[in-house]
């Protein structure tokens, strides 16, 4: 189930405390979260070859399959920035081809650009859409921000200078580039914070994160978590695309997911907000019926 809202929705009473999931996705839940706990240690460090027992990856596929092609695209070895390439074999190499560039979830600390279970929901938008691509950024806590996204931008610059595999990838942001134009932004379970604690946050699961990823030194209040807070001066001073931000009604961040909208609104950017109320946080990754659902709505707004 889902709703469109206007951000200032709240859950009746009698709302169920828990999604209705089967136990099947209820017992892996239970053990990606066993296992990113085991993982992550109090001093901001990680277990990486633990970690790696548990991230299943996908290889590309040279061959087209169900009908898309896959390929890893190296941009950068000194940092191991690359991407993985999804083409529907039924695409036109001469033609301009939009793009959904997918910058993958894991608190910029776990997972990669083929983790399977985006790899998978890569595959299912593809199906729909003409090409997407998967970036692979550094990781925290070894490589803080601005790494992850000084790595998301470099990808974006090259995409705009490189002709990839036959193909001519220019109908994706802002005056920088010189033929890539960045016509929305897609938002799911997108990752803010603040120092304020907000009614769905629970901190034990959220302050590791922050502390792995923000610079030494910075609080819940740096303008990349807290996009709307005290020390986020001069944010939105750039042409900004117009947005779909999709909470999951068990999110413990949608709160703050709301707060985001609520601030693109304020600001006058283009904003929209969809709401699975029976999802949690990174549901797509999981449910296919619900992947599907998503990659629909994105549809929507193409």
């Amino acid at each position: 189930m889902h709703a469109y809202t206007d951000g200032n929705s709240k859950i009746a009473q009698n709302t169920p405390t828990s999604p209705n999931l089967q136990c099947n996705v209820r017992l892996l839940l239970s053990i990606i979260t066993i296992v990113i706990n085991a993982t992550r240690f109090s001093n901001d460090t990680v277990n990486r070859r633990l970690m790696s027992l548990f991230n299943f990856k996908a290889s590309p596929l040279n061959k087209p399959k169900n009908p898309v092609k896959t390929s890893d695209v190296m941009v950068d070895p000194s940092r191991n920035l690359w991407f993985c390439l999804y083409i529907p074999t039924t695409t036109d190499t001469a033609a301009k081809l939009p793009l959904v560039i997918y910058f993958h979830s894991g608190g910029f600390v776990f997972f990669s650009a083929n983790s399977q279970c985006y790899n998978d929901l890569c595959k299912s938008l593809t199906t729909k859409l003409p090409v997407v691509t998967s970036v692979n950024y550094r990781y925290a806590p070894k490589h803080r921000y601005p790494s992850q996204y000084e790595d998301d931008f470099d990808v974006l610059k090259f995409i705009d200078i490189t002709r990839i595999d036959g193909l001519d990838l220019n109908k994706a942001s802002n005056h920088e580039f010189c033929q890539v134009r960045v016509i929305g932004l897609i938002v799911i379970h997108p990752f803010f914070g603040g120092k304020e604690r907000t009614e769905s946050e629970t901190w034990l699961q959220t302050d590791w994160h922050w502390k792995a990823f923000l610079p030494e030194g910075s609080d819940r209040d740096h303008a990349v978590a807290n996009v709307f807070g005290p020390e986020s001066h001069c944010v939105l001073e750039v042409r900004f695309p117009a947005t779909i931000i999709f909470v999951g009604g068990f999110d413990l961040l949608q709160d703050w997911q709301n707060i985001y909208y609520q601030g693109l609104k304020k600001n006058r950017i283009q904003a929209y907000l969809i709401e699975y109320l029976n999802s949690f946080h990174a549901f797509y990754a999981f449910l296919d019926t619900r992947k599907n659902n998503l990659r629909d709505e994105i549809l929507c707004y193409e």
